[in-house]
């Protein structure tokens, strides 16, 4: 039988922040380690190529952490092409790449995370298929196995040419802006995985392409209606910043801004302040969508719109958006206000927009499913 050339790497700081609450190891090595990291990928690793033993595999590899060492360790049929110093870097991993591919490896295995997986295949691109044993802090792309044991069992279906080849997300996140609580996810590309039902884990609920045209229709629609003069209260999250964006303003991801006749009236503010402007103004309305999974429309993340914001603006005056694929997620709204009395107002059906000139039905509740 002839043997299966895989090209196989670990990123050895991989996951290092997870523990620490450095929400990812970019650019923070020595500060994981001052915080008592310790390292994880190796072992992650240890725990896929247990599945791997008896296997005709020639593992294509880098020399000590990223790779050899462990295979030495495990008794595999190995050969280096590649060799690290003593601390390695995205380079690393990218210059290592370019060697598994000179030497026509049939996939490449890695332990790592986002940022391994994008470095990954900013070189690879759909030439292989590539396949991820999770190991990071940030686990948006899915092109990982949902455990390292796992991953094991998918190379050997694949060996055996039991699984399907498709396309998967490349995702990752700015971890500094992250640490800032701002969430900046990136759709970086699609690479070719081997896949297995319920052993590969989907794409973290993030903006996949189609979602994106959704939330551009239900945009265009809202600033139609937003001509009128009156004021706007746009609330958090991505489906709401779609509007600002074809308006050409800058909103505030994770916070709250005011804006009238298509112009920016004020950024991030508070509940003060949204009641200062709230004197000066006849019509207002309040435009929110849900918090994904949760399914929270007043009371998580945004509650700069207290209670007052919203008695001042009016019930009948605020317009729920939200996605297709986000709402097929969500029997259910939810409020939690903090005033008992207008949680049960708000309860009830509502219309969420959800396309152009599109909407659905959804209940709203206060706590229970009354």
């Amino acid at each position: 039988m002839v043997q299966m050339k895989i090209g196989f790497l670990i990123n050895p700081i991989a996951g290092m922040g997870g523990r620490v609450g450095l929400k990812g190891t970019d650019n923070l090595v020595e500060e994981a380690i001052r915080l008592g990291a310790k390292p994880i990928a190796r072992e992650r690793a240890r725990l896929a190529l247990g599945r791997l033993k008896n296997l005709e595999i020639e593992f294509i590899t880098c020399s000590g952490e990223m790779g050899g060492s462990v295979l030495k360790e495990m008794n595999f049929n190995y050969r280096i092409v590649y060799r690290t110093g003593e601390k390695t870097t995205a380079d690393d991993t990218k210059n290592a790449c370019r060697e598994f591919l000179k030497n026509n490896v049939e996939l490449i295995l890695f332990c790592g995370g986002d940022g391994t997986a994008r470095d990954i295949f900013s070189v690879v691109d759909k030439k292989i298929p590539i396949l991820g044993i999770p190991a990071g802090v940030k686990m948006y792309s899915s092109v990982f196995a949902i455990n390292p044991k796992s991953a094991g069992e998918i190379l050997k279906e694949f060996l055996a040419d039991r699984t399907k080849i498709r396309d998967a997300e490349i995702m990752d996140i700015d971890e500094e802006k992250f640490r800032e609580n701002i969430l900046d996810v990136r759709l970086f590309g699609y690479a070719r995985i081997p896949y297995k039902p319920i052993l590969i884990q989907m794409c973290k609920s993030v903006s996949y392409e189609s979602e994106e045209r959704n939330k551009e229709n239900i945009a265009k629609f809202c600033i139609e209606f937003m001509r009128d003069g009156a004021l706007y209260i746009l609330g958090a999250g991505t489906t709401v910043k779609k509007i600002s964006d074809l308006l050409g303003i800058e909103k505030t991801l994770l916070g709250v801004d005011i804006v009238k006749d298509g112009k920016l009236l004020a950024k991030d503010v508070n509940e003060k302040q949204i009641l200062k402007i709230l004197d000066k103004e006849e019509r207002a309305y309040i435009i929110v969508s849900p918090i994904g999974a949760q399914g929270f429309i007043f009371g998580r993340g945004n509650q700069q719109i207290g209670p007052r914001v919203i008695r001042s603006v009016g019930v009948e005056n605020i317009i729920i958006i939200a996605t297709n694929e986000k709402l097929s997620q969500l029997p259910y709204l939810f409020v939690d206000t903090g005033d008992e009395e207008l949680d049960k107002e708000l309860s009830g059906y509502r219309q969420v927009i959800c396309d152009y000139h599109l909407a659905q039905r959804r209940k709203v509740c206060c706590g229970i499913l009354s």
